[in-house]
Protein backbone atom coordinates (compact mmCIF):
# COMPACT_ATOMS: atom_id res chain seq x y z
CA UNK A 1 0.00 0.00 0.00
CA UNK A 2 1.18 3.52 -0.81
CA UNK A 3 0.71 6.28 1.77
CA UNK A 4 0.57 9.93 0.72
CA UNK A 5 1.92 12.22 3.44
CA UNK A 6 3.26 15.73 3.98
CA UNK A 7 6.99 15.93 3.43
CA UNK A 8 9.18 15.63 6.52
CA UNK A 9 12.46 17.16 5.31
CA UNK A 10 14.69 15.30 7.77
CA UNK A 11 13.24 12.00 6.57
CA UNK A 12 12.48 12.64 2.91
CA UNK A 13 14.69 15.40 1.43
CA UNK A 14 17.61 13.21 0.29
CA UNK A 15 15.29 10.57 -1.20
CA UNK A 16 13.30 13.28 -3.03
CA UNK A 17 16.45 14.76 -4.57
CA UNK A 18 17.54 11.28 -5.63
CA UNK A 19 14.13 10.68 -7.21
CA UNK A 20 14.36 13.99 -9.10
CA UNK A 21 17.82 13.06 -10.40
CA UNK A 22 16.63 9.61 -11.55
CA UNK A 23 13.46 11.01 -13.10
CA UNK A 24 14.69 14.18 -14.80
CA UNK A 25 18.48 13.85 -15.00
CA UNK A 26 20.93 16.66 -14.33
CA UNK A 27 19.40 18.89 -17.03
CA UNK A 28 16.36 19.72 -14.92
CA UNK A 29 18.31 22.48 -13.16
CA UNK A 30 18.51 24.44 -16.43
CA UNK A 31 14.75 24.85 -16.81
CA UNK A 32 12.98 28.20 -16.33
CA UNK A 33 10.99 26.68 -13.46
CA UNK A 34 14.23 26.27 -11.53
CA UNK A 35 14.77 30.06 -11.69
CA UNK A 36 11.64 30.39 -9.54
CA UNK A 37 12.67 27.63 -7.15
CA UNK A 38 16.27 28.71 -6.59
CA UNK A 39 15.17 31.89 -4.76
CA UNK A 40 12.45 30.25 -2.72
CA UNK A 41 11.95 27.38 -0.30
CA UNK A 42 9.40 24.64 -0.79
CA UNK A 43 6.58 24.24 1.72
CA UNK A 44 6.93 20.84 3.44
CA UNK A 45 3.49 21.17 5.03
CA UNK A 46 1.94 21.39 1.54
CA UNK A 47 4.41 19.15 -0.36
CA UNK A 48 3.26 15.57 -0.64
CA UNK A 49 5.28 12.36 -0.84
CA UNK A 50 4.13 8.87 -1.73
CA UNK A 51 5.73 6.29 0.55
CA UNK A 52 5.76 2.55 -0.13
CA UNK A 53 7.62 0.11 2.08
CA UNK A 54 9.41 3.04 3.72
CA UNK A 55 10.70 4.48 0.43
CA UNK A 56 9.75 7.68 -1.38
CA UNK A 57 8.23 6.59 -4.70
CA UNK A 58 6.47 9.83 -5.65
CA UNK A 59 6.55 13.52 -4.82
CA UNK A 60 4.88 16.84 -5.56
CA UNK A 61 6.85 19.80 -4.28
CA UNK A 62 5.15 23.18 -3.85
CA UNK A 63 6.70 26.66 -3.71
CA UNK A 64 5.33 30.08 -2.78
CA UNK A 65 5.50 32.80 -5.41
CA UNK A 66 3.99 36.13 -6.33
CA UNK A 67 2.43 37.26 -9.58
CA UNK A 68 2.40 40.69 -11.21
CA UNK A 69 2.67 44.21 -9.89
CA UNK A 70 -0.02 43.42 -7.30
CA UNK A 71 2.27 40.65 -5.97
CA UNK A 72 -0.67 38.24 -5.74
CA UNK A 73 0.24 35.17 -3.72
CA UNK A 74 0.12 31.81 -5.47
CA UNK A 75 1.68 28.37 -5.21
CA UNK A 76 3.95 26.84 -7.83
CA UNK A 77 3.46 23.07 -8.15
CA UNK A 78 6.33 20.88 -9.25
CA UNK A 79 8.43 19.10 -9.86
CA UNK A 80 6.17 16.10 -9.74
CA UNK A 81 8.13 12.86 -9.95
CA UNK A 82 7.31 9.16 -9.73
CA UNK A 83 9.82 6.31 -9.50
CA UNK A 84 10.00 4.48 -12.86
CA UNK A 85 8.72 1.22 -11.39
CA UNK A 86 5.57 3.02 -10.10
CA UNK A 87 4.59 4.86 -13.27
CA UNK A 88 1.33 4.19 -15.04
CA UNK A 89 -0.85 4.05 -11.93
CA UNK A 90 -1.65 7.76 -11.69
CA UNK A 91 0.57 8.18 -8.62
CA UNK A 92 1.81 11.59 -9.86
CA UNK A 93 -1.77 12.78 -10.07
CA UNK A 94 -2.54 11.41 -6.61
CA UNK A 95 0.33 13.27 -4.93
CA UNK A 96 -0.50 16.43 -6.90
CA UNK A 97 -4.17 16.24 -5.93
CA UNK A 98 -3.22 15.79 -2.26
CA UNK A 99 -0.87 18.80 -2.48
CA UNK A 100 -3.64 20.87 -4.11
CA UNK A 101 -5.98 19.98 -1.26
CA UNK A 102 -3.31 21.02 1.26
CA UNK A 103 -2.73 24.34 -0.54
CA UNK A 104 -6.45 25.08 -0.56
CA UNK A 105 -6.81 24.13 3.13
CA UNK A 106 -3.93 26.50 3.95
CA UNK A 107 -5.81 29.36 2.26
CA UNK A 108 -3.62 29.89 -0.80
CA UNK A 109 -5.69 31.47 -3.58
CA UNK A 110 -4.32 29.75 -6.68
CA UNK A 111 -1.84 27.28 -8.14
CA UNK A 112 0.48 27.50 -11.15
CA UNK A 113 2.14 24.55 -12.84
CA UNK A 114 4.22 24.03 -15.96
CA UNK A 115 3.28 20.66 -17.39
CA UNK A 116 1.30 18.48 -19.74
CA UNK A 117 -2.33 19.59 -20.03
CA UNK A 118 -3.61 16.08 -20.76
CA UNK A 119 -2.05 14.79 -17.53
CA UNK A 120 -2.56 17.67 -15.09
CA UNK A 121 -5.96 18.62 -16.49
CA UNK A 122 -7.29 15.52 -14.74
CA UNK A 123 -6.53 17.09 -11.33
CA UNK A 124 -8.06 20.48 -12.10
CA UNK A 125 -5.39 22.50 -13.90
CA UNK A 126 -6.32 24.43 -17.06
CA UNK A 127 -4.04 26.13 -19.57
CA UNK A 128 -3.68 29.81 -18.67
CA UNK A 129 -4.79 32.33 -21.29
CA UNK A 130 -1.85 33.07 -23.61
CA UNK A 131 0.20 36.06 -22.44
CA UNK A 132 -1.47 36.27 -19.04
CA UNK A 133 1.53 34.96 -17.11
CA UNK A 134 5.18 35.59 -17.90
CA UNK A 135 8.25 33.89 -16.45
CA UNK A 136 11.89 34.80 -15.79
CA UNK A 137 12.93 32.85 -18.87
CA UNK A 138 11.47 31.10 -21.90
CA UNK A 139 8.38 29.00 -21.34
CA UNK A 140 6.01 27.19 -23.69
CA UNK A 141 2.65 28.95 -23.11
CA UNK A 142 0.76 25.75 -23.99
CA UNK A 143 2.20 24.16 -20.83
CA UNK A 144 1.50 27.04 -18.40
CA UNK A 145 -1.42 25.91 -16.28
CA UNK A 146 -3.42 27.31 -13.36
CA UNK A 147 -5.89 25.95 -10.83
CA UNK A 148 -8.23 27.60 -8.32
CA UNK A 149 -7.47 26.84 -4.69
CA UNK A 150 -9.09 29.05 -2.02
CA UNK A 151 -9.44 31.87 -4.58
CA UNK A 152 -9.54 32.42 -8.32
CA UNK A 153 -6.62 31.58 -10.60
CA UNK A 154 -8.23 33.75 -13.30
CA UNK A 155 -7.09 36.80 -11.32
CA UNK A 156 -3.41 35.94 -11.81
CA UNK A 157 -1.69 38.21 -14.32
CA UNK A 158 1.86 39.38 -14.87
CA UNK A 159 5.39 38.28 -14.13
CA UNK A 160 5.69 35.17 -11.95
CA UNK A 161 8.53 35.54 -9.42
CA UNK A 162 9.78 34.16 -6.13
CA UNK A 163 8.42 36.05 -3.10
Amino acid sequence: MTDILPETPALHADAIEGLFDRTFGPGHFAKTAERLREFSASLPEINRVAIENGEVVGVCRVWPLVVGAARTRALFYGPVAVAPEHRGGRLGQKVTRAALEAGKAAGWPAAILIGAPAYFGEVGFVVAPRGRLTFPGPQDPARVMVCDLAGEAALLEGLVTAP
